[in-house]
Formats: C-alpha cells, sequence, structure tokens
C-alpha cells in the first residue's frame, strides 16, 4: 500500500510503520520464508503497491494463486480485524483489482509468449538443452556459422536443420571452426526434439516478445502486472528459470541507462528463485550475477523469492538491499546453520536477538530490513505484513479467459508467424546441391557412356583398319600367288616347247634315246632360263 509516496509493508509489534523508498527499490530485493509463512501475501502487497505508483510488474505464478490480483478482495470477521489491527480504513484502504495481462509459454493461460532461438542464444539455450561443456561449444560454433551466412534461427526446426547441416559438411566447417564431431551435433539434434516434446516447438517462433509491451498502465495509470502462468511449466525447472533470465537479459539489453530514478522503471519478481542456480555452470553464475548487479542502471528491479537465502549465490545475495524474511526452520545443525547466516546478512537490532526471532515467526510475520536514503541498509525490524487490496485465491476459467482476450496484446500475439529462416534456406540450398550432384553423376555416366562409345568405335575402326590391312595382303598374295601360277604355266609351256625342240635338234643326232634325254634337257633348261628372267 502506498502512503505519503512510499511503500507500506507492515507495521512493528508497536504499531510503526515500515516503508520501503520508491527511489531504492531498484536496488534489489530478497523475499524468503519456508512454505506457508506468508511470501505469496508479501508478493502482493508489493506488486499492488507498486502498480499503484504506475510501475509495471513482472510475476510468475506458480501455484495459480497470484492470478486473483486482478480481483478485488472479500471481506470477512478475519480481514475486518486485521484493518483495523494496522489502522488501514484511515489510510484509504479498499478492495480493488489490478490491471493484469496474463500470459503463458504453452500460450493456454495466457497469450502466448515466444521467442527466437537467435535471442536466446547459445549460452542459455545450452542450459535448457542440458549440454555438457563440449557440447555448449559446438553450440556457440553452430550460431556463430548462422551468423557468418546471414541464417535467421527463428523455431526449433530452424536449429536443426542447421545442426543437420553442420553434420553433414562437418569437414568443410572444420577448416574454419575446427574440429566438429558428428556425434556430438547429433547428440545436440536430440536434445532439440527432447525440448519440442516438452513445448520448446510452442517456444520458440515469432510473433516474438516485444519487451517495451509490458511498459504500460492500466485504468487508472495504475501499472500493468503481467503474470506469467507457471503451473505447468515450473515442472521444467530448467526452461523456467532460463526464461527467467532470458527476460532480466532482454531487459537488460534493450532500457537505456537512466540512473537514479525517484521510482523503478519496472519490478520483476523471481519466484522459485532456486531453480535458476540449480546446476547452473559458472559461466552463467557469472551472467546472472553481472545483469543482477548492472540491470539497477537501467531502472529495473529484481526481486528473488525463494525458500532459503542459502539458495542464492554470494555474489548474488549481496546485491539484494531490501530483504523480506519469512520464519525458517530448522531441525539439523546444517538448517541452524543456515538459519544463523541469514540472521547475519541482517544489521543487528539490539532490542531482539534476530536468530531467536527468524525463528520464531508466524505466518504473515517477517524480519525486514530496507535501504535508507542514502543507500544503508535500516536496522532489521520484526513486522507483520499488512493484508493485499485484491483477492487471495486463484480465479476462474472464464475470467482468465475474458482477460486474455480483452487485452490489446492478444491479436499481436495470438497467431504464430514463419518466416523465411534457416530453414527455408538450407532447404532450398539442400535441394540445390541435390541437383547439382544428380547433374554432376549425370554428366559423369555421359561422359562415361561417351568415352566407351569413343572406345568402341576407336577398337571397332582399329580392326576395320586390320582387316582391310590384312585384305590388302591377301590381294596381294592373291596376285602374287596368280602371277606365279602363270609364270609357272607360260614358262612350263615355253621351256617345255623350247626343251623339246632343243632336245629334238641336239637328239637327234643321237638316235631315239637322244631325243628323249635331249627333250628333258632342254626342257629343264628352258624353264630355268625363264623363270630367272620372270624373277627379275
Amino acid at each position: 500500500m502506498v502512503v505519503d509516496g512510499e511503500i507500506w509493508a507492515g507495521t512493528t509489534d508497536d504499531g510503526e510503520g515500515l516503508f520501503l523508498l520508491p527511489q531504492m527499490a531498484n536496488r534489489h530485493g530478497l523475499i524468503a520464508g519456508a512454505t506457508g509463512t506468508g511470501k505469496t501475501v508479501t508478493l502482493k502487497v508489493l506488486a499492488e503497491s507498486f502498480s499503484d505508483m504506475g510501475v509495471p510488474v513482472f510475476m510468475a505464478d506458480v501455484k495459480g494463486d497470484i492470478a486473483g490480483i486482478m480481483n478485488p478482495g472479500t471481506d470477512s470477521a478475519d480481514m475486518q480485524a486485521r484493518i483495523a489491527r494496522f489502522g488501514l480504513e484511515e489510510r484509504g484502504f479498499h478492495y480493488h483489482g489490478y490491471p493484469v495481462t496474463f500470459w503463458d509459454i504453452y500460450g493456454e493461460k495466457g497469450i502466448q509468449l515466444r521467442t527466437t532461438i537467435s535471442e536466446m542464444g547459445p549460452l542459455l539455450l545450452s542450459r535448457i538443452l542440458n549440454l555438457n561443456d563440449l557440447q555448449s561449444s559446438l553450440l556457440t560454433i553452430a550460431f556463430k556459422i548462422a551468423d557468418d551466412n546471414d541464417l535467421l534461427l527463428i523455431d526449433t526446426k530452424d536449429l536443426k536443420a542447421l545442426l543437420s547441416y553442420i553434420a553433414e559438411h562437418n569437414k568443410e566447417f572444420s577448416e574454419d571452426y575446427g574440429n566438429i564431431a558428428k556425434a556430438s551435433i547429433n547428440t545436440i539434434l536430440r536434445a532439440v526434439v527432447a525440448l519440442e516434446l516438452e513445448g520448446g516447438e510452442t517456444f520458440f517462433g515469432e510473433t516474438a516478445l516485444n519487451i517495451t509491451d509490458w511498459f504500460t498502465t492500466g485504468d487508472g495509470g495504475r501499472g500493468m502486472i503481467n503474470v506469467l502462468d507457471s503451473e505447468s511449466l515450473i515442472n521444467n525447472g530448467k526452461l523456467y528459470s532460463t526464461f527467467l533470465l532470458w527476460l532480466l537479459s532482454e531487459l537488460f539489453e534493450t532500457l537505456p541507462e537512466v540512473g537514479d530514478l525517484d521510482k523503478p522503471k519496472m519490478v520483476f519478481f523471481f519466484d522459485e528463485a532456486h531453480l535458476l542456480f540449480n546446476g547452473a555452470p559458472k559461466s552463467l553464475l557469472d551472467k546472472i550475477e553481472q545483469v543482477v548487479k548492472l540491470i539497477r542502471s537501467k531502472g529495473v528491479g529484481v526481486y528473488f523469492c525463494t525458500q532459503n537465502p542459502r539458495d542464492i549465490p554470494d555474489g548474488v545475495l549481496a546485491q539484494l538491499g531490501n530483504k523480506i524474511e519469512h520464519a525458517l526452520h530448522a531441525y539439523t545443525p546444517a538448517e541452524q546453520k543456515a538459519v544463523r547466516a541469514a540472521a547475519m546478512s541482517f544489521r543487528e537490532n539490539p532490542d531482539f536477538d534476530t536468530y531467536e526471532t527468524i525463528m520464531g515467526l508466524g505466518t504473515g510475520e517477517a524480519v525486514v530490513s530496507f535501504l535508507n536514503e542514502d543507500g544503508t541498509p535500516g536496522i532489521c525490524k520484526k513486522i507483520s505484513i499488512l493484508p493485499p487490496q485484491c483477492a487471495f485465491g486463484s480465479i476462474s476459467e472464464s475470467e482468465r479467459d475474458r482477460a486474455i482476450k480483452s487485452s490489446m496484446l492478444y491479436s499481436k500475439y495470438a497467431k504464430a508467424v514463419d518466416p523465411d529462416s534457416a530453414y527455408e534456406f538450407l532447404q532450398r540450398k539442400g535441394l540445390e546441391e541435390a541437383a547439382e550432384k544428380e547433374e554432376a553423376r549425370e554428366q559423369a555416366l555421359a561422359d562415361k557412356e561417351a568415352a566407351r562409345q569413343a572406345a568402341a568405335e576407336e577398337k571397332a575402326a582399329q580392326k576395320a583398319a586390320e582387316k582391310e590391312e590384312r585384305d590388302r595382303e591377301r590381294e596381294k598374295q592373291k596376285e602374287a600367288n596368280a602371277k606365279k601360277r602363270a609364270v609357272k604355266s607360260v614358262g612350263n609351256s615355253v621351256a617345255g616347247t623350247v626343251g623339246r625342240e632343243v632336245g629334238k635338234s641336239v637328239g637327234g643326232k643321237f638316235g631315239k634315246f637322244g631325243k628323249t634325254l635331249g627333250g628333258n634337257v632342254g626342257a629343264s633348261l628352258g624353264r630355268g632360263i625363264l623363270s630367272t628372267l620372270f624373277k627379275s
């Protein structure tokens, strides 16, 4: 509740009010306490106060009871007693609801809330996918390849297409980006598929959230309270916490430096904050600490809500100047040590023992320390938290549906958009490469067939030439043989005639025997002479 421009959180047992100064609200805060000690009521009271001051608020609704902040509270005997106890009526307390916009990354109990793969970035995405250091490095390389090739990573199918392309061309990419193991890329691919089964396919896409849409006011100039339905989301602790960290990062990267303001530009309540730090690698813890440390200068206040302060790393805890500690229970020495550590984080109040007081707090009571005007921690005080002006419980489905569809932002984010991005580009590139491969294959086959035909033609030509040569040789042989036969025939004829005539002439002188002998000798002599003449 806002009184004289300050946030009235509660009163001490002697009726002294404790106020949070608006100019110190962006120095962040811690709301801690065991289950059932009143943290949700404290969240509502602070959110109402910031809204009344015109400051937009973000809250995660883990149990479904934050949603009731849209409805006015209902009167009861208990509420009348509390109103009288705190003297609220004369301070202007009245039941009323607050302007609320419901969001849901699954699009079921709120306006569809989306972001893109590129905006999430490799560091946060590695945590959602539960990747080891090597796989995280490869995912970072994949993002670098996408940047170098102007590839838009909008949704999970874009990321899967990119990873598949890198796996297929890993040898080519290894020259510029180092060794890329195909097996590790395939492991990341399986993790992306698992994320899709958990709703990631719905969460990543366009139209992505424009964080400036949260800097709006409702009726009467009250700051809009943006409520993220987290009843289902909380079952995936890494997705829940990483998404909220992404929101902080978006605020940090989007908002300009503003220095010290009279009141925050926005207040961010991070419920179940222990999920943010469980199992987080050092690189992520360093990023969280850096964002929390620097986002104050952007005018944003961050309030972590958790069961025990020890859930928050010391580097982050040191940045939380405003502390509200509800009851802590300690049944073991380790738990007692944790309560003592929580007590020691407060500026000591000489009027009571902080450790014993924290252990003995009732529901709705807290040990509180807010920053003074000069930025120093105030002395801790035990107070009773004021009641909220809104309803305590949840809302009906019909009320939620009306609130969702009546929002001016509903139409902007209701419909998913699938722009031309890495998936489409790589599909076209794959088709082009397949066409080029097919063309090259067909050309290779054509070249092979042409070579085969050329070889066959050459072989056939060679055979034809050889046959022609053999035919010529045969013709020559035939001609030679014919010539020989002709010579032989003529020779025989001529030689025989000449020889017989010579023989008759010579042999006639020696009688019949002489004729025969002379004819034979003359014939042989005639054939030899003619043969010699024809050879020459």
